[in-house]
């Protein structure tokens, strides 16, 4: 995204490096991640906005799409790596040769919008999953839990009024992108919290609203947009959770996998910009969705 930008490569390093300090890593199996193919895409995002990405990818410098999202001659890459690591992670999961699957991929995804590409976001990664689940593998009901900090106006965008699949989480409000208290869609269950909100908030909002949403729905499927930037450290917001509260709420989710969905869950890395922040958050998550404990 250009030099200072809080979308860097070294978020990924973040996470990698805490996954080995932890013991994690080589508890947990590795894929690379594959290229989406153009059709895969095609199930969320307009042909047009397709053709205007891969034809705005410069061959070299900084090419700005907004003030907040750049591309670089390998930022189409790593975006088309990124929606297929949610391809292959589904395959996997809806096989049934792993339950649970986490994407540590980048750019994030969750604010691509059917047509837009804007906050960080090219392609919704999240968005690629769902749908993959539903037209290739059948699946008839599915659910995104995001609890990034931000709300995900571009899986709302792509989802609203589809009666296969609900979106459910938290985020801050008022915050970019300044959507999300009015519903689009009687199946968007997602619950702003105003500055400053800690655990006990974002706690009481999974417990009142989201687990229930989840519970009627009983989703075959449930796929994690996993933001990590509502965490007290960090510096894009005014939330003030913590590692422990991520652990908390990916059990939460893992639970209900297990009751509706087969244990199946996919997560992928959405927000997270205080890179010590982040591997800890990431690793809570990862250690949740293993199931080795909060």
């Amino acid at each position: 995204m250009g030099p200072y930008h809080p979308e860097c490569p070294e978020r990924l390093d973040a996470v990698q490096d805490r996954l080995i300090a932890s013991g994690l890593d080589a508890l947990i199996e590795h894929h690379a991640a594959p290229l989406v193919r153009r059709e895969q895409l095609a199930r969320v995002h307009a042909a047009h906005y397709i053709d205007e990405i891969e034809a705005a990818s410069p061959e070299s410098g900084v090419h700005y799409l907004d003030p907040d999202t750049a591309l670089n001659s390998h930022s189409l890459s790593a975006a088309r790596h990124g929606a297929g690591a949610l391809i292959l992670a589904t395959d996997l999961v809806v096989s049934g040769t792993r339950s649970t699957a986490f994407c540590a991929v980048r750019p994030p995804g969750h604010h691509a919008t059917r047509d837009r590409a804007m906050g960080f976001c090219l392609f919704n990664n999240v968005a690629v999953g769902v749908a993959h689940a539903l037209e290739h593998h059948g699946l008839a009901r599915a659910a995104v839990v995001d609890f990034d900090v931000h709300h995900g106006n571009g899986t709302e965008d792509i989802f609203a009024g589809d009666d296969r699949v609900i979106m459910t989480g938290t985020f801050q409000y008022p915050l970019y992108p300044y959507s999300g208290v009015e519903p689009l869609g009687p199946n968007m269950h997602n619950v702003p919290l105003a500055p400053g909100s800690g655990s006990e908030a974002f706690r009481k909002a999974f417990i009142d609203v989201c687990l229930p949403a989840l519970e009627a729905h009983r989703p075959e499927m449930i796929f994690v947009s996993a933001g990590f930037d509502a965490h007290r450290e960090d510096p894009l917001a005014n939330l003030q959770l913590t590692d422990d509260d991520y652990g908390w709420v990916t059990t939460r989710i893992v639970e209900v996998a297990a009751r509706h969905s087969a244990g199946r869950v996919v997560s992928t890395l959405e927000g997270g910009y205080a890179l010590s922040a982040l591997g800890r958050s990431a690793t809570a998550h990862v250690r949740a969705l293993a199931g080795l404990g909060p």
